[in-house]
């Protein structure tokens, strides 16, 4: 069985239902295969993985990398729970400056696919959370940027108060003072395609 895979409200988050295969050992899920991702068109290839470790409260975010060195990530969770976020950062799309957020649970065999141009982050919901993501550009501090999380123009309904932070996170920009380098590309054919339509 192949992973399903499913436009969300910001066309261009793509979510992913892979399959789980269970017997009296345990579980297996394929959390990535190059020529699945190539089939359902999900830009890739992916280049850097990492495993994040938060307790509950964390929050992470909301992260970019500048052009060249721009991230596409699929996101995982592997125990724990997050509310996962994505906002486009790409000056001239319909959904500019709009978030999607959800929860990503290790329960549901689930990815997120969150394109570049787009800044990410996410809160854990869980005494211990692990998340993998898997990267299409690796990590270049020269090119690291990012929006502050409880930023009043972007309005994120994160379902938590008084996140646990990093210092660099706690003194991110707001919104409007950010510098965004994104455009987009009107060419771009995944616009094409509806809320929840699969790929």
């Amino acid at each position: 069985m192949k992973p399903r895979a499913r436009r969300l409200e910001i066309p261009d988050v793509i979510l992913l239902e892979q399959p789980a295969f269970g017997d009296h050992r345990g579980l297996l899920i394929e959390l990535h295969r190059e020529s699945t991702r190539i089939e359902l068109g999900i830009p890739g290839p992916f280049v850097q993985t990492n495993l994040s470790r938060s307790k509950r409260g964390v929050l992470r975010g909301l992260h970019y990398q500048h052009p060249p060195a721009a991230q596409g990530k699929l996101v995982h969770v592997i125990q724990g729970e997050v509310f996962d976020v994505a906002v486009d950062l790409r000056k001239g799309s319909p959904t500019y400056a709009q978030w999607i957020g959800y929860v990503l649970s290790h329960l549901k065999p689930e990815s997120l696919y969150i394109p570049p141009g787009f800044a990410h982050g996410f809160c854990a919901l869980a005494e211990r959370t692990d998340v993998v993501y898997l990267m299409t550009s690796e990590y270049s501090e020269a090119h690291q940027a990012g929006v502050i999380w409880n930023d009043a123009d972007l309005d994120i309904a994160w379902p938590i108060r008084e996140p646990v932070l990093s210092k660099r996170d706690a003194q991110l920009s707001p919104f409007r003072e950010a510098d965004i380098r994104f455009v987009y590309q009107s060419s771009d054919p995944q616009h094409a395609q509806r809320e929840g339509s699969e790929l």
